[in-house]
């Protein structure tokens, strides 16, 4: 078995945001491509790849394996972070999930709200509810990017808990720290919001303001 030697656009922006030396968990990782990645380039010292489900798992495995990093990387079998603990990761990934599962897994999570811990998170639906979550809960977005892999487009955030609970207006759970009047890629995941809002419209007359609100931030 080969060993892949490059991340898609997806998952290498996952990467980026980890902190050079931070201990790795990847959360729902199927094939362990991001903790073997980041070992391997030596960005962390150790990690754990963890899936709730043996199957793909065993896909980690064998990447593990091929890579010759099982002293480094371990695979573990774990319903999101329930199986790691809090002296065993400091940059934790939960990427390629809906935005109400990612609030979940945090939720779930007895040592979450620790000011030593960095989240990384790329919800592949509903990250406004994720976001909205986020900020009720007390932690703060510091860093936000998009990426386009496989004609997709998606975000990643980068989040730590600071414990002060904010309501912000609802075009920042859509927003967050994007700049779509200054970043093509940006404005693209807003205008995939701004779509999808419009489309809600024809059901529930509100979302059609709510669009019109972030289209202003996209002139």
């Amino acid at each position: 078995m080969g060993v892949k030697t490059q991340l898609d656009n997806r998952l290498r922006l996952c990467a980026d945001f980890v902190r050079r030396g931070a201990r790795a968990a990847d959360i729902g990782t199927d094939h362990a491509y991001l903790p073997v990645w980041l070992c391997r380039n030596n960005i962390c010292p150790s990690a754990i790849a963890a899936d709730i489900n043996p199957e793909p798992l065993s896909r980690g495995k064998l990447t593990i394996d091929a890579a010759e990093l099982g002293d480094r990387v371990e695979a573990r079998l774990s319903d999101g972070m329930q199986a790691i603990g809090e002296n065993e990761a400091d940059d934790i990934i939960i990427a390629g999930m809906g935005g109400e599962l990612i609030a979940d897994i945090i939720d779930r999570c007895p040592y979450a709200k620790s000011k030593a811990k960095h989240f990384i998170l790329q919800p592949m639906t509903k990250s406004e509810v994720l976001t909205a979550r986020l900020c009720a809960n007390g932690f703060e977005i510091d860093a936000q990017d998009c990426c386009v892999s496989g004609g997709k487009c998606y975000t990643v955030l980068s989040v730590f808990y600071t414990g002060r609970a904010i309501k912000r207006d609802e075009t920042y759970y859509y927003l967050g720290e994007l700049d779509p009047r200054h970043n093509a890629t940006h404005l693209r995941f807003v205008r995939s919001h701004i779509e999808r809002l419009r489309k809600q419209a024809k059901g529930e007359a509100r979302f059609a303001a709510l669009a019109d609100k972030l289209e202003a931030y996209c002139d």
